[in-house]
């Protein structure tokens, strides 16, 4: 597996989580290489089972004849100290174990049993992250504090409660890590919760109070615009903070939809920050009255999915191709001018306007297209190929 570097100033890092079972190599193969195409640079796959524990060297092996070097996290509830000790190539294949002191025992069992998973980390160099999530927190640690601030008349709502003791929890997880033999440097930590300012509190809590690296999410975002809205508004406030060292937007997928989604969002929300460039951007206008024509919306909607179909072998093959950026507009209000700010851009014609296409490369008129949406699609797709081909140099070519 390869290696994904998380924090002292390297790039926020993008992950993702398989939702097949992971018993199933081949299924679990198959979205595992989707996902890293998309840009996951981490994939966490359920561990919960015999059957998935012994599932986890094949899918790496199956992934490293693939080419594909993305580091598998481990995602552990329950019973991660006994799988790791009875599958141990299971462990030794994933790079990254992630622990949720909430689920990882009781009483005494607990720190004996996140313990065993951390020596485990320790003996074969693997890194952990804590994951305290809000659903599933030591109710030991939450009463204890109820009770403190019933006593000491503290007056605290209930969901700072709630706050403090996640927060609480990955701190004392973080130092049992380290007194179990880990090294700062092999540590992550996330507290997620579902709402946005419950998080935002949350992690300007947990910077203000350590300098481990944090994993970055709310845990349920939900499906579709509720769940990317959510995650964007949340997460956008802390990481233009400079909080967060990866992050995962947790969307819910429709039945049966694209569990690439979340990583292009995720890719998204770091480009329209400036953090980071993933893929070409496609800026198209919304459409108005001038706009009665859904040409440019197919034409935009055919220019994104072609974009993001080509990015693995552009990306393999070229330098920088991740900074173009595309225009495909509806009408002259704002069409030349958006796409002579663009790399390539074409503005199509509004009501009443000339049936035809102004195409403007580096910000200067370069041709004018005109027929029907398929000719348009071909002829600005062979407009973009040729751009890839000769403004961006062959990686073979930097050696």
């Amino acid at each position: 597996m390869g290696k994904a570097r998380i924090g002292g100033g390297a790039p926020v890092v993008v992950q993702s989580m398989t939702s097949t079972d992971t018993a199933d190599v081949a299924a679990t193969v198959k979205q595992t290489l989707e996902l890293a195409e998309a840009g996951s640079e981490l994939v966490r796959v359920t561990v919960n089972v015999p059957e998935a524990a012994a599932a986890v060297p094949e899918i790496a092996r199956r992934l490293a004849a693939e080419g594909c070097d993305v580091p598998l996290i481990g995602d552990f509830h329950y019973n991660g100290h006994t799988l790791l000790k009875q599958f141990p190539g299971m462990a030794r294949a994933l790079a990254k174990f992630r622990i949720n002191p909430g689920n990882v025992g009781t009483g005494k069992r607990r720190d004996e049993q996140f313990a065993a998973i951390c020596a485990v980390a320790r003996d074969l160099g693997k890194a952990v992250r804590i994951g305290v999530n809000g659903g599933s927190l030591n109710q030991e640690l939450v009463l204890r504090k109820m009770q403190e601030n019933t006593d000491r008349d503290l007056g605290k709502t209930p969901g700072e409660i709630l706050n403090e003791c996640m927060v609480l929890s990955a701190l004392e997880s973080t130092e049992l890590a380290l007194e179990c033999g880990l090294t700062k440097e092999q540590i992550v930590i996330s507290c997620k919760v579902s709402r946005p300012p419950d998080l935002i509190a949350l992690y300007r809590d947990l910077a203000a109070k350590t300098d481990q690296p944090l994993h970055l999410g709310l845990t349920e975002a939900g499906m579709g615009t509720k769940g990317l809205v959510w995650s964007s508004a949340a997460m956008g406030v802390l990481l233009e903070e400079g909080i967060g060292d990866t992050i995962r937007v947790s969307l819910t997928p429709r039945p049966g939809g694209d569990r690439r989604e979340e990583v292009y969002a995720a890719c998204e929300l770091l480009q329209s920050l400036g953090i980071r460039s993933f893929s070409p951007s496609v800026t198209a206008c919304p459409g108005c009255g001038r706009t009665t024509s859904t040409t440019f919306q197919e034409l935009a909607e055919r220019i994104q999915a072609y974009v993001r179909e080509r990015m693995p072998a552009w990306k393999a093959e070229r330098v920088g191709v991740e900074e173009m950026t595309l225009a495909v507009m509806g009408c002259i209000v704002n069409g030349p001018g958006e796409s002579k700010a663009a790399s390539i851009g074409i503005s199509l014609p509004g009501t009443g306007e000339a049936p035809s296409c102004p195409v403007y490369v580096d910000g200067k008129p370069f041709t004018t297209l005109k027929g029907s949406y398929d000719a348009l699609s071909t002829a600005f797709r062979a407009l973009v190929d040729d751009y890839v081909a000769t403004k961006y140099p062959r990686r073979d070519d930097q050696r």
